[in-house]
């Protein structure tokens, strides 16, 4: 089984990067787990690029399309999600029909150094990618003051470690069925 993980930040010592990275940690025996990178390479939605499609769409398409389910970490950005993530979702969900983000099996965390650990940004993903087509499952995971949940080097600490631990046991529970079926 595969899981992708795709952290909605470009920063250098991100606490989504790092709970993304985590996510292999806590992955059971025999789940292969990737983290995307590339989400900066990619090019702004435009529908007129669509046929012409850029190397870093392809990659991030043919990324969701090899993998059963999808953990999305993202911080929060002015109340809501980043502009790339938001971006890197308008690519997945195209074209209509066939996108990568159709009837997969997705999730939703995110970190903040605020107290809500970024969940307006965490519904507003959930409610974006269930439009784009995806099947959203579990409920949030927000990790809040994640400068004091994180260690030095910026890994999460044991408790937000069994916390992820158990949003990716129920996210590849949620998508076991459905890799099976495919």
């Amino acid at each position: 089984m595969r899981l992708l993980t795709i952290s909605g930040s470009l920063r250098e010592g991100s606490y989504n990067t790092a709970l993304a990275r985590a996510a292999a940690d806590v992955a059971p025996e025999g789940v292969e787990v990737e983290l995307f990178n590339g989400l900066g390479e990619l090019p702004l939605f435009d529908a007129d690029l669509e046929g012409d499609e850029h190397p870093a769409v392809r990659h991030l398409r043919e990324s969701i399309d090899d993998a059963d389910a999808v953990l999305f970490v993202t911080p929060e950005y002015n109340g809501s999600i980043p502009g790339v993530l938001k971006n890197a979702v308008d690519w997945a969900s195209r074209p209509r029909g066939e996108a990568a983000l159709l009837n997969k099996t997705v999730a939703v965390a995110g970190a903040s150094t605020g107290q809500y650990g970024a969940l307006w940004a965490q519904q507003d993903l959930r409610r974006v990618l269930g439009i784009a087509g995806a099947r959203v499952v579990c409920p949030d995971l927000p990790v809040g003051r994640a400068q004091d949940v994180c260690d030095p080097t910026g890994g999460p600490s044991a408790l937000v470690v069994e916390r992820l631990r158990k949003h990716v046991t129920q996210l590849l529970n949620e998508a076991a069925p459905i890799a099976v079926a495919a």
